[in-house]
């Protein structure tokens, strides 16, 4: 069947249930929100809002949508403004994945990154931002997903319904995570009216102040947090937590474990908040002693976190995943070798091969090995020394370009030696007469000292 529109493709998404995880005596559903045209739930969202603005007037032919967003409900703008005619200005914090700002340049937005540490009331918290962008634009709208009432009421009448009716109006609870608070508020007053007795779970980071202001109607200083999209460091204005009966803190770490456990487990490939949703779902589903029918959200693909969540050198480098500890310098290896995650240079393959494999992986030099002993370093400076406006001189081997004088480092070194090499501009190689462990780069090293920070800033 043929679409009229394909902003048609938006909403009556796929709901499938979990039946590979542990989910207690529960049911335990999920709404394939990342079926949507844009990938995610906010394109429920965006749509709802551009036309409502449309139908108010407030954008006219030819204006400019300005908007503050995590990410998806940006992504959503833009689609739906492109097939629309509109200019798109979003402000992002700098935390976005990298995959999602370039999904957003590719859709014709213009992206202003900002940053992701500073809360509400700063100059460069993302909402401030953008409504000074907003007024500097003549004919823009901000579209503020955060106070507009179509926000919510594109949930109230399109995701409602569509679950009720796809769980044959049979919906013990429903497991949500608050970022603008449309998709709570919105299904709240869906169910109040057709199911009251629908109870309401919050999934929340850890690190989020809406668990806090739900249990006690108070709050503290936010902390901060990696899952993206999900939790605040202020109340929403459409926030309507009275349906909530029991929240869940999530950490970043258990968010990404699960959204990983989930592709393995069920072949679902869901993002990070999707993770957070997941985990607080299936603790509720353990905890109940009798059974439930229980829905979730997966709200968007994992394809736009490859960089991150699915990234194990990522992970290692947020203190997410463990290498195992040898108390020395090998510690600090972001790429070990002996796990096969070392990225190298063969003495005899062309210029061209190692300049594409550095490029490719965003990393500036390479160990050359040959019949597994380091024989060499190449790195960008290399190369530069070796072509210097030539393009043949890519036809060179890299045995003709690279550094073959490399000072190594024995593991047992101390970090002052590390630093004395880094001193020297030269690039840290631990190896010993027997064995090649891999680089130290001073991002390995910064990643290291912060990591032991963070751990002692939660302790």
């Amino acid at each position: 069947m043929t679409s009229a529109s394909i902003l048609s493709l938006i909403g009556n998404t796929p709901l499938v249930e979990i039946t590979q995880l542990d989910t207690g005596l529960c049911r335990l559903f999920v709404k394939l929100e990342n079926q949507n045209l844009g990938g995610s739930i906010k394109d429920r969202v965006a749509l709802s809002m551009i036309e409502a603005a449309e139908q108010s007037g407030q954008l006219k032919p030819g204006g400019t949508i300005v908007e503050a967003t995590a990410g998806n409900t940006g992504l959503g703008l833009a689609l739906v403004a492109g097939r629309k005619g509109y200019r798109t200005v979003l402000i992002v914090p700098d935390k976005m994945s990298r995959e999602k700002v370039l999904n957003l340049q590719a859709l014709g937005a213009e992206v202003i990154l900002t940053r992701s540490d500073v809360s509400k009331g700063h100059p460069d918290y993302y909402q401030d931002k953008a409504r000074r962008v907003a007024q500097s634009i003549p004919s823009a709208f901000y579209i503020d997903q955060f106070s507009n009432p179509a926000n919510p009421a594109a949930h109230e009448k399109t995701t409602g319904p569509e679950i009720w009716r796809q769980l044959e109006e049979k919906v013990d609870a429903v497991v949500v995570g608050v970022g603008s608070s449309g998709t709570l508020t919105g299904l709240s007053r869906f169910f109040a009216r057709v199911s009251p007795q629908t109870e309401f779970v919050l999934a929340d980071p850890v690190g989020s102040i809406l668990a806090d202001y739900v249990e006690t109607g108070a709050f503290g200083s936010a902390g901060s947090w990696l899952v993206e999209g999900i939790g605040e460091d202020f109340v929403p204005p459409q926030f309507d937590g009275s349906s909530i009966k029991r929240s869940y803190r999530i950490s970043d770490k258990e968010s990404f474990e699960t959204g990983r456990a989930l592709l393995l487990a069920e072949g679902l490939f869901a993002g990070a908040s999707s993770g957070t949703l997941l985990a607080a779902a299936l603790r509720y589903c353990r905890e109940q002693t009798t059974p439930k029918r229980v829905v979730t959200f997966i709200g968007d693909s994992g394809n736009k976190y490859l960089s991150k969540m699915y990234n194990d050198h990522w992970m290692i480098d947020q203190g997410m995943i463990e290498n195992a500890k040898t108390g020395n310098l090998a510690d600090l290896i972001g790429r070990p070798h002996a796990s096969g995650a070392t990225l190298i240079a063969d003495p005899d393959e062309p210029l061209s091969q190692a300049w594409q494999r550095m490029r490719s992986n965003d990393v500036s030099q390479l160990p050359v090995l040959e019949n597994g002993e380091i024989v060499g370093i190449i790195d960008e400076w290399d190369l530069l020394l070796s072509v210097h406006g030539e393009p043949q001189q890519f036809a060179m081997p890299v045995r003709a370009a690279m550094t073959s004088q490399v000072t190594t480092l024995v593991p047992d070194a101390s970090v002052r030696d590390l630093l004395q090499v880094f001193n020297d501009e030269k690039i840290a190689v631990i190896a010993d007469k027997t064995c090649f462990y891999g680089l130290i780069t001073q991002s390995d090293l910064l990643a290291f000292w912060r990591k032991k920070f963070v751990s002692g800033a939660g302790a």
